[in-house]
């Protein structure tokens, strides 16, 4: 999958596998994992301007139920790759620029063009990166699972789930701030 909701400044090709032939620049993220080839999610990507490279994402965990991708980022030169839930955020003008984010998994990806944010889902929070890079992170919201019901304005609407009550409750989350209110993690 590969999202192209915000403009880029560079196209990938998800590869089946590593190529036989490698090219003249790769790069393996995180750097000081072992055996990152098995189930790797391996890209060639195509900076505008800048020498094509291999991009070899370490798997975080097979399934169904965490996402795999490239996203665009709010910053054109940056592409999400999210490989089993591990997300991971490079430069493409200079692939040793790059970030892992730090829920592990992330549970969803979510743009939001018209807020210019890349919204990652974990199993308790919610985290915001902009074109400067991390905007801000929620606090706990939910005890296990939390889902995004809709956008109202500067406000995202959500469902997370209470331990005490064993029910969903209802969340707010100002997109420009982080500040949150709600949700179902009550002491």
């Amino acid at each position: 999958m590969i999202d192209s909701t915000f403009p880029h400044h560079w196209h990938v090709e998800v590869l089946p596998s590593r190529p036989l032939i490698l090219p003249a620049r790769q790069f393996v993220y995180p750097a000081q994992v072992e055996e990152v080839e098995r189930g790797a999610l391996e890209l060639m990507i195509r900076p505008q301007g800048v020498q094509p490279f291999l991009a070899t994402c370490a798997l975080g965990f097979a399934g169904p139920g965490v996402p795999t991708g490239v996203w665009a980022c709010p910053d054109p030169a940056w592409l999400c790759a999210v490989a089993g839930g591990y997300a991971y955020l490079i430069d493409t003008r200079d692939p040793t620029q790059w970030e892992q984010l730090v829920y592990r998994p992330v549970t969803a990806v979510t743009p939001l063009a018209d807020h210019d944010l890349l919204l990652f889902s974990g199993f308790h929070s919610l985290l915001a990166w902009g074109r400067v890079g991390r905007i801000w992170q929620t606090g706990r919201l939910s005890w296990d699972g939390l889902s995004i019901t809709a956008i109202r304005g500067e406000t995202l609407l959500g469902l997370g789930w209470d331990m005490k009550t064993d029910a969903e409750r209802e969340f707010e989350v100002n997109l420009k701030t982080g500040e949150h209110r709600g949700g179902g993690y009550l002491l």
